[in-house]
């Protein structure tokens, strides 16, 4: 599959998929990799949609993997289950499980003591979901859009992060990505900035 032109074209931006995972696209009309962007796009709608049809509790283990199949379900079969293959980023694949479940419970936590602004709980969860990556792909857009949920949760209005699409390179992009680099090392303040700008 090296050659395949749905491929070619990988960057920083999008996660490498192994081969068995690329297998498992389901639209067969899909070649090049802006038509597998504009199908996520679509699908994220929908779970969107989903998401807010009614009021549902972010912090949810279940609900999480439920909300990734609803953004990317009708893209990929593997959607909702953690992946089980290494990346370059995220943690260990046998530690996915256990370190969404910590997370998940810290952020309870959080809310529920106060430790921080609802702005920041909902931004230090999303950062914390990206970090650990836990799908084979979409994290990124997974993690924001959580943290929009959860944000709304907490009585705020959505995130605009960037107000630009992360998907394509550019200056916004690496804005974000220097900004999850810094919360990496402990600095949340430039994602927490980059997330309202």
């Amino acid at each position: 599959m090296e050659d395949d032109p749905l491929f070619l074209d990988d960057d920083e931006a999008n996660t490498p998929l192994t081969a068995e995972e690329r297998e498992q696209l389901i639209p067969s009309y899909i070649t090049l990799r802006h038509e597998l962007n504009e199908a996520e796009q679509i699908n994220i709608g929908e779970g969107l949609r989903w998401a807010m049809s009614r009021k549902r509790n972010v912090l949810d283990q279940d609900l999480l993997n439920e909300l990734h199949r609803r953004m990317f379900g009708d893209v990929w079969r593997w959607t909702g289950q953690y992946r089980t293959t290494p990346r370059n980023i995220g943690v260990d694949a046998y530690r996915i499980a256990t370190d969404v479940r910590h997370i998940v419970d810290d952020a309870r936590y959080w809310v529920e003591h106060e430790a921080y602004s609802p702005d920041e709980i909902a931004v230090r969860f999303s950062h914390r979901l990206v970090a650990i990556h836990p799908f084979p792909n979409g994290n990124g857009r997974f993690s924001r859009l959580v943290g929009d949920l959860l944000a709304r949760q907490l009585q705020r209005p959505p995130f605009s992060w960037g107000r630009s699409n992360l998907i394509d390179a550019g200056e916004t992009r690496a804005r974000y990505v220097a900004a999850l680099r810094a919360a990496d090392n402990h600095e949340i303040k430039l994602l927490l900035e980059f997330a309202r700008s």
